[in-house]
């Protein structure tokens, strides 16, 4: 995988690289006239990180629409969730804190290479909770229980079900460990293979799953 890391602060940028090298084909740029230059003079990329200060909405859309097979990570110094939840809408698959561990540097453009959308989890549950669909009419409400459920969701034992249902309400693991009296271990195992069972992702991929049943 061919990673760009576009940073004005040198500092900041080594940190990055110090994360990133080894694992994967790593390109740096010392801002947006420099990310023109690597784009220019070669075939593509398939991940960008880009810090905040360098961009704005505009730029992004601008982005997108030139490497629209690359995807966009934006690390800021100060994550702000209304700032986070901005970007995404645009395209960007990933929002987190300019100074996250080398650790969870890896396991966020793991995340986002296997298709994954890397936010923190109150951003997420903003996400979830506003992909739900509104509630129907008196009219037209179907009967408690009753649901018009995707295939994949039929392979779900009962407590998986129960477990997808939740993480698309916007529940955070631990309040589903709270709620069902569990361990937040069991329900991180729990949804590893609810997401296998499904072919999602992540906790987003799985809502959207969920909410078109309801």
């Amino acid at each position: 995988m061919n990673l760009i890391l576009c940073c004005a602060q040198t500092t900041l940028r080594a940190r990055w690289l110090a994360a990133l090298e080894g694992a994967y084909s790593v390109h740096q740029a010392a801002g947006l006239q420099d990310l023109g230059l690597l784009v220019r003079n070669r075939t593509s990329f398939d991940l960008l990180f880009l810090h905040r200060p360098l961009v704005d909405k505009e730029i992004i859309a601008y982005i997108r629409a030139k490497l629209p097979l690359c995807k966009v990570f934006i690390l800021s110094d100060r994550p702000d969730e209304d700032d986070g939840i901005g970007f995404l809408r645009l395209g960007v698959v990933g929002y987190a804190n300019s100074y996250s561990s080398a650790a969870r540097l890896r396991e966020a453009a793991h995340a986002i290479a296997s298709g994954s959308v890397w936010v923190n989890q109150q951003v997420m549950q903003r996400l979830i909770l506003g992909m739900a669909p509104p509630a129907a009419d008196d009219g037209s409400k179907k009967k408690q229980g009753q649901h018009d459920t995707p295939p994949l969701l039929h392979q779900l034992t009962k407590r998986e079900d129960q477990i997808a249902r939740l993480v698309a309400g916007g529940l955070s693991n631990l309040a589903i460990a709270e709620q069902l009296g569990i361990t937040e271990r069991t329900v991180k195992a729990h949804l590893s293979t609810i997401y296998s069972k499904t072919a999602t992702t992540g906790r987003l991929g799985l809502a959207l799953l969920v909410n078109q049943s309801t």
